[in-house]
């Protein structure tokens, strides 16, 4: 494809997913490769430039002034075979033209304004945010920089991401700030920041640098001799300025794009969701079909990414719940008579032993729902035969290896509507499992603890294996004798009014932690439709959500076409493939056996749930141990970890400690 072509093209490019990711990406690798702005007589020759930074160079060195790194100095430039450069560049290294992470003379009680990895922006010529005012004076041990030099983030996924930057303007001239940085300083005027900065941005850089990092899963990092001795196209300073200005130019057409694209969407967000509230508010069934069909009408401008389809799912268990996805059939038993025998099975449990009278609870009514006349409504607390919460072991961090050891569930086992057996934890074996406990056919699961958009998440088991057992996040519970169809009762908690008031019921000082007690959950009224027209309504609902299956399954081969078809433009216009395919995460190959201590205390708002676990357990625990307790995959505690020992919370631990794991070994 030649540009011409591609200019043609470009409204379908920019529209693809991350298309416009994609072309800023491109705009990156023409800048440092000459594509995009003329070279000039006027400008001179590059190798000039680099012969008078060669003496600045050893005149620096002459004067102790510049820090030298023999190792990466004697190695060669290994010169990329697809990029043929204009005649007025040269190939140079970023070791051969500057500092590379260079030390730092001033004083530690230097003020300094200290720049965490929060503060690096990802967008185009980002600006730092420092935090002068927690970092008063230099730390030892932070990287260290100064005004004009070029920093990059060298951990995954913040190097993934672009986080990059010229660092300029910095209050005290003296910077401070998160060790996971390379940094760059220019050593001769001729070399401008900006364009150093187009180079670490480029994929030429990014890609290969993506390939070269080393480490464990999670905790990668880009090394410093890739970072210092990766080939550099050099222009002249002349172009180097026009250059600069052309991809400012061209970026801030990108952000236009992307701003044009941002209100188009939200214009279409607020016409999905005023066509689906007018479906969800229909009071008659010709209002009903006049919203549908104009929905059916207009659903590829309306639903044309597979989230979109999401609010068309809700809406669906919505219209499912007040009575608008089914008919009355006369042959069907009433739901008068089926609430009566409800109750009086309830009675008839709780006289003979075999239901657990429980106190009264105020139940939340149906205020909004207009139900069926030939409908009814009734409280869980009245239609529950029995309902219990199960235990919290410290387990494993990893789900059995077969069905002869117990497990117990994670709280994402309970998906909405849907169970997913695999996401348990083994139970080890120096605990006895507790039977009662274990999950059976036509358990109501719910979720009772956890962040806010995972609490109240409701769905039936409809395969069991065995010797899983509930935690004790997990509320269970049955409706007497099976006589509302379980699948319709997790329906009705997930959708619909009832849906609301349980979002309303939860309660917690934080979105982080919230929390749903049995006898609220008690309290809610739900819907009650004949047995019979229950079981059209999950049919209806089954149909309509493999058709919605289907439509997504079209939708996201549609988006992997247009992915596809921008990556192979940049391809053919840059000969760079800027999406590559991922190697499978490594699993980490040493393990933390130092052990773990408690600092600071933290206080009650602060996020700090490895330093509390340590506060329960005497201020000290090994780091398989925490990790066990913490309950989370391992680089999420290694996250935490880190995080917890930056605010002093956990102790640094001792330096060293560390030993080859073993293949057959769990650690953290």
């Amino acid at each position: 494809m030649d540009a011409k072509q591609f200019l043609a093209e470009l409204r379908h490019f920019v529209e693809a997913p991350g298309g416009i990711g994609q072309l800023r990406e491109m705009i990156y690798q023409l800048a440092i490769t000459g594509a995009l702005t003329q070279q000039l007589e006027t400008d001179g020759d590059a190798r000039v430039l680099l012969a008078d930074v060669a003496a600045t160079k050893n005149r620096l060195i002459r004067e102790k002034s510049y820090k030298r790194l023999p190792k990466l100095e004697s190695e060669a430039i290994d010169l990329p075979r697809t990029i043929q450069l204009p005649e007025t560049w040269c190939w140079t290294r970023l070791i051969d033209i500057g500092e590379v992470n260079p030390r730092n003379d001033a004083p530690d009680d230097a003020a300094a304004s200290f720049i965490p990895m929060s503060g690096l922006s990802q967008a185009h010529k980002g600006q730092l945010a420092p935090e002068a005012s927690r970092w008063g004076t230099i730390k030892k041990g932070y990287t260290h920089f100064a005004n004009r030099d070029v920093v990059v983030a060298k951990i995954t996924p913040c190097f993934e991401n672009g986080k990059a930057a010229v660092v300029q303007d910095l209050e005290h001239e003296i910077g401070a700030g998160t060790t996971e940085l390379h940094v760059f300083r220019p050593i001769h005027a001729g070399i401008l920041s900006g364009y150093i900065y187009l180079f670490l941005r480029s994929p030429y850089f990014t890609v290969e640098g993506r390939e070269s990092m080393t480490g464990t899963a999670g905790q990668k990092r880009l090394p410093a001799n890739y970072f210092a001795t990766r080939a550099v196209p050099l222009p002249p300073t002349k172009e180097q300025s026009r250059i600069v200005a052309k991809v400012d130019e061209m970026m801030a057409l990108c952000d236009t794009l992307e701003e044009q694209q941002q209100a188009r969407r939200k214009l279409q967000t607020n016409l999905r969701q005023s066509t689906l509230q007018t479906v969800a508010t229909a009071t008659s069934p010709y209002e009903l079909q006049t919203a549908w069909t104009r929905l059916a009408e207009n659903i590829g401008e309306l639903f044309n990414a597979t989230e979109d389809v999401d609010d068309l799912r809700k809406a669906i268990l919505d219209l499912s719940v007040s009575g608008y996805l089914s008919a009355q059939d006369e042959l069907d038993e009433s739901a008068t008579y089926l609430k009566a025998k409800i109750l009086a099975a309830k009675e008839k449990g709780i006289a003979d032993g075999s239901v657990s009278r429980k106190k009264h609870v105020k139940p939340e009514e149906l205020k909004e729902t207009m139900l069926p006349p030939h409908w009814e409504s009734i409280t869980l607390d009245e239609a529950i035969s029995k309902i219990d919460a199960g235990w919290s072991p410290a387990c494993l961090p990893r789900a059995r290896g077969d069905e002869s050891k117990w497990g117990v569930l994670k709280t994402t086992a309970v998906q909405v509507l849907r169970f997913l057996p695999d996401e348990h934890k083994e139970l080890p074996a120096s605990l006895d499992p507790r039977p009662q406990y274990q999950i059976k056919v036509g358990d109501i699961l719910i979720t009772r603890a956890g962040p806010r958009n995972r609490v109240g998440i409701c769905c039936v088991v409809d395969f069991a294996p065995p010797r899983l057992m509930i935690s004790d996040k997990l509320i269970r519970f049955h409706i007497v004798d099976d006589l509302i169809n379980p699948r319709f009762v997790s329906l009705c908690l997930s959708a619909g009014e009832p849906g609301r008031i349980v979002e309303r019921l939860k309660s917690g000082m934080a979105d982080s932690q919230m929390n749903i007690s049995q006898d609220k959950l008690r309290s809610i009224t739900i819907p009650l439709p004949p047995i019979e027209e229950q079981q059209r309504i999950l049919t209806k609902i089954d149909g309509l959500m493999d058709l919605l299956d289907a439509y997504c399954e079209r939708l996201r081969n549609s988006e992997r076409l247009a992915e596809q078809v921008a990556a192979a433009t940049v391809s053919a216009l840059t000969g760079i493939a800027i999406e590559q395919e991922e190697e499978p995460m490594k699993a980490p190959k040493t393990e933390l056996v130092a052990p773990l201590r408690l600092g600071t205390l933290p206080g009650i708002r602060d996020q700090a749930p490895l330093a509390t676990i340590l506060a329960r357990n005497n201020g000290e625990l090994t780091a398989k141990d925490l990790w066990q307790r913490f309950g989370g995959e391992i680089d999420d505690f290694y996250a935490q970890l880190k995080t917890e020992v930056a605010h002093g919370w956990i102790l640094e631990p001792a330096p060293g400690e560390m030993r080859e794991k073993q293949n057959d070994t769990v650690g953290a």
